[in-house]
């Protein structure tokens, strides 16, 4: 059955329970499947190695889980406007991809998480857009047509599914928030199978 890599980095969980979400809107589609993967984080001291299995939650990505996905949604929480150093760190061992052409022509979207609602969102999903397009990949946004784009009080771009967790990462996500999660995660997979 063909796979939806829904790879992820989260600090506080916030993005990984979007990312829990979108997997549920991706296997949602008959004939589509998920697969889960985070990457480690990053440290400032170069001696320092994570574990190769983490301790909780899904399994670190490898290139393979990239190169075998038939699609992809990516989500980090926002940094500055940008997407969080681990899985920057993690793309930018990709050129292998990059230069076989392994990602080309895949659907793939993004989403987002940042405490504030001006922190950035957008440019973070743009930012997070820009290495999926030198892979040559098909992206795939959040259109109008998706109602709760209207009616969202928090999160939710047309670039991709966003949450808004609050100062204190006290806010968990709102069910506009759930659904802009799982349209993405099925919009993907969807395309992924018309692209079969």
């Amino acid at each position: 059955m063909p796979e939806i890599l829904v790879l992820y980095y989260s600090r506080s969980g916030h993005t990984a329970e979007m990312a829990n979400q979108v997997v549920r809107g991706v296997e949602s589609v008959p004939g589509m499947s998920a697969r889960l993967r985070t990457v480690p984080r990053v440290s400032p001291v170069i001696e320092a190695v994570e574990d190769e299995i983490p301790a909780s939650g899904p399994p670190y990505a490898t290139v393979d889980d990239l190169a075998e996905c038939a699609g992809l949604v990516m989500g980090s929480p926002t940094r500055f406007g940008q997407m969080a150093a681990p899985l920057r760190y993690f793309l930018d061992g990709t050129a292998t991809l990059w230069a076989n052409g392994s990602l080309a022509g895949k659907p793939a979207g993004v989403f987002t998480s940042s405490s504030t609602f001006h922190g950035g969102q957008e440019s973070t999903l743009l930012a997070m857009a820009l290495p999926l397009l030198h892979h040559g990949m098909l992206l795939v946004g959040l259109p109008y047509t998706e109602t709760a784009l209207h009616e969202t009080e928090s999160g939710g771009t047309p670039y991709g599914a966003s949450h808004i967790s609050g100062n204190e990462g006290e806010r968990r996500l709102t069910e506009h928030e759930r659904r802009l999660c799982q349209a993405l995660g099925r919009r993907v997979a969807a395309t992924a199978l018309k692209l079969q």
